[in-house]
């Protein structure tokens, strides 16, 4: 029987829905004793976005241990440029998204990123799971408070407790799933949850529609590049300036001055002479209020 793959992030989080499924996987990944992990619960995954142009964090799955570690558990099945970078942005955010305006730092808590990887991120290393912690040059630990687990799905097994996490995702039937689960009791509540999704038709029908719409997403990306780019070039530079002339704006002194309207007529002009205009204006006004009159808005 065909079962849905692990490897869809939809079904990740469905996996993980499952308490005793995150505490066995928990303990297997970062060698806690699953007697140790009274809860592990299962947090917001958007990050606050407390900027109008900070950027929206959205993770695949984030759970809370009991002694208050935060977990980020992230699937990834295609190569993506400054992946690195991007793993780390996330994982600051889910570290000082907790702490709010005249809190006590000692509120932070350690924070964990997990990252399942369906393409080869370490080619020259032989070993699939890598652990980074911040040290100094001579080895000597800083913290704990951040720790990056990289796991890579494609590298030969070497017998820790991993090996069959990394079978059950990468499992192409439901009769592998099941050797699994033969072989490993403690793998046993997992592999049921991976039959119970694999025998719900509406569970195949969103996996379907998952992956067509990730192959449509790719046709739509493939005729940007070749036939719209400049067009979306150039809104990218009209909507860097407004924002621009908006923080110059708000930046007098006058936030409240910047009305809804104003912010909509600015953000709305797509002619790059105005908004140069525009932007060197602003630079020179005393005021908001100078601003629009010199520039009749």
């Amino acid at each position: 029987m065909e079962k849905v793959s692990l490897k869809a992030d939809f079904v990740v989080k469905e996996l993980f829905a499952h308490e005793t499924v995150r505490k066995q996987f928990l303990s297997d990944v970062l060698g806690i004793p699953v007697a140790q992990i009274k809860s592990v619960r299962l947090a917001n995954p958007f990050l606050r976005k407390l900027l109008r142009r900070q950027k929206q964090g959205i993770l695949d799955v984030v759970m809370v241990l009991n002694d208050g570690t935060k977990v980020d558990v992230e699937m990834q099945v295609d190569a993506q440029k400054h992946w690195t970078k991007r793993n780390l942005y996330y994982l600051g955010r889910l570290y000082t998204d907790d702490l709010m305006i005249g809190e006590n730092y000692s509120k932070l808590r350690r924070c964990v990123s997990i990252s399942l990887l369906d393409v080869k991120l370490f080619p020259e290393k032989p070993a699939y799971h890598n652990i980074y912690r911040l040290r100094d040059e001579a080895g000597r630990e800083l913290t704990d408070l951040w720790e990056v687990h990289i796991i890579e799905l494609g590298k030969k097994l070497t017998g820790s407790a991993v090996d069959d996490w990394i079978r059950l995702f990468n499992a192409k039937s439901q009769e592998e799933a099941d050797m699994i689960a033969i072989k490993n009791e403690n793998m046993r509540e997992a592999v049921e949850v991976v039959r119970e999704m694999g025998l719900i038709r509406t569970m195949r029908w969103i996996y379907d529609d998952y992956w067509k719409a990730k192959r449509d997403r790719w046709a739509r990306d493939e005729y940007v590049r070749d036939e719209g780019i400049a067009i979306g070039l150039e809104r990218g530079k009209a909507e860097g300036k407004a924002e621009d002339i908006l923080h110059l704006l708000e930046s007098k002194g006058e936030k409240e001055a910047v009305t809804e309207g104003l912010a909509e007529r600015i953000r709305g002009e797509r002619n790059e002479e105005v908004l140069k205009r525009w932007l060197l204006s602003a630079a020179k006004a005393e005021s908001v209020e100078q601003f629009r009159e010199r520039e009749q808005l």
